[in-house]
């Protein structure tokens, strides 16, 4: 299992820089990590690429 340290981390484009809510998102082999940018330390959700996929489609 990888661990979070060795993640590639990235953070949207249009996240506000300046303290706001946030997420930060990491590929994994087959899945997706998820965490609260401002907590990265924190709990991470992991989502399958198939519903991860489902979700970005669901919100644009």
């Amino acid at each position: 299992m990888e661990t979070s340290d060795r993640l590639v981390w990235r953070k949207s484009s249009h996240s506000d820089n300046n303290g706001g809510a946030c997420v930060e998102v990491a590929e994994l082999h087959t899945s997706i990590a998820v965490r609260d940018s401002k907590d990265p330390n924190g709990s991470t959700l992991r989502f399958t690429r198939g519903a991860w996929t489902e979700f970005v489609r669901s919100i644009r």
